[in-house]
């Protein structure tokens, strides 16, 4: 007979059983230093539980549950006519405002959950679906986000057969081919248009120069580089939180050199930054901010894409994930769509039932082209 799972919740990372990162080892999102700035640096409405399963008093598996609570929202984006916006702020306030994600809002992919090699990952499903069940305080939606269709095979089950499934934007990664050795093999591959849109954007960016950027200059730097990162996201088309003031400095204490910092320049003015993540083979994009002023002139956006392709190549990542925003331009460096998948259940039933209609006035569709920059 097979032995039950159980459950542990925690709040701080200094709980966390001993073996927490070997387990956690296929995603660093889950590790405990990337937990840390969980902790100590979410958004105001936000509040991270991370869950330990056992399988006796063996730890099998490890998972990050958010509670998101959007009426501390002002605003979730103007996106649409005005109508539009106005009833899609009615129903998430009076619908939708409490969230429960099984996963990270923050970042786009499977970070979830992790589980050791030969752990039933059924089992574990169950585990957490259950821990959702019961949360005591209710939530209005309850969400498992950010699954390929490989990944959501296993969710194939009773405990997630009345579920809604559904997909949202989706995720723009982009693949570095082993032969690229450095930037000008990879300007080689594309077609003159782009090439052309490459040289182009490279002229109108002559001006800038970027350095990554250490802890103590990010410190030094924090007001200026909270103020562009607000600037984009308070502008951008949808919002579920707002990162406090201090996030970028302690993501860098808790990551050190898995998280960098570019900052970029115009006579000696920090006028924008990206910021991304090593993980394994692949560099995970992170939050960026530009002086608006000047990013159209100087296509300050689309010089901080090359440059994020550039540092992708020159240290042999595999893919860069760039995440769910600005799909076209991103298609038009080379990134391709992939698909993320997810399941919600609203707690009252009448709307549960209706989330067919309702869940697109909460997530309109994307309308973008996607481009093919390469050569056949």
């Amino acid at each position: 007979m097979s032995s039950t799972y159980t459950h542990q919740l925690y709040t701080h990372v200094n709980d966390l059983p001993e073996k927490w990162d070997h387990v956690s080892e296929s995603c660093i999102f889950l590790q405990s230093n990337y937990l840390g700035v969980l902790e100590k640096s979410s958004p105001a409405n936000m509040q991270c539980t991370f869950v330990g399963v056992f399988e006796k008093d063996e730890l099998i598996a490890t998972a990050v549950f958010q509670e998101i609570d959007l009426a501390l929202l002002t605003t979730f984006g103007d996106r649409d006519h005005f109508l539009l916006t106005r009833l899609r702020n009615f129903l998430f306030r009076h619908f939708a405002s409490k969230l429960l994600l099984v996963g990270n809002n923050m970042l786009s992919g499977q970070n979830a959950y992790a589980s050791l090699a030969g752990s039933n990952e059924v089992k574990v499903l169950r585990t957490l679906k259950n821990i959702c069940n019961s949360w005591p305080n209710k939530p209005h939606l309850t969400i498992f986000k950010d699954f390929t269709e490989d990944q959501i095979k296993p969710f194939k089950i009773p405990q997630f057969s009345s579920d809604y499934p559904f997909s949202s934007q989706p995720n723009m990664i982009f693949e570095i081919k082993s032969n690229w050795k450095r930037e000008e093999d990879y300007v080689l591959d594309l077609t003159k248009k782009y090439r052309d849109q490459f040289k182009r954007c490279r002229k109108k960016g002559s001006s800038l120069h970027n350095r990554e950027l250490s802890l103590e200059e990010i410190i030094l730097n924090e007001e200026t580089i909270y103020s562009l990162y607000l600037h984009v996201a308070i502008n951008s088309p949808f919002n579920t939180f707002i990162l406090p003031s201090k996030h970028f400095s302690i993501f860098k204490k808790q990551l050190c050199s898995d998280f960098i910092l570019r900052g970029y320049y115009e006579n000696e003015k920090l006028v924008g930054f990206t910021s991304v993540i090593r993980h394994g083979k692949e560099l995970e994009t992170y939050f960026l901010g530009y002086d608006v002023s000047i990013q159209r002139e100087k296509m300050l956006y689309l010089n901080m894409l090359y440059d994020i392709i550039d540092c992708g190549i020159a240290q042999g990542f595999h893919r860069i994930i760039l995440g769910r925003t600005a799909l076209e331009i991103k298609s038009s460096i080379g990134a391709k769509p992939v698909e993320l998948n997810g399941f919600m259940r609203h707690s009252y039933s009448l709307v549960h039932s209706n989330l067919l209609w309702i869940f697109p006035l909460l997530e309109p569709k994307a309308n973008w082209i996607q481009r093919n920059p390469f050569k056949d």
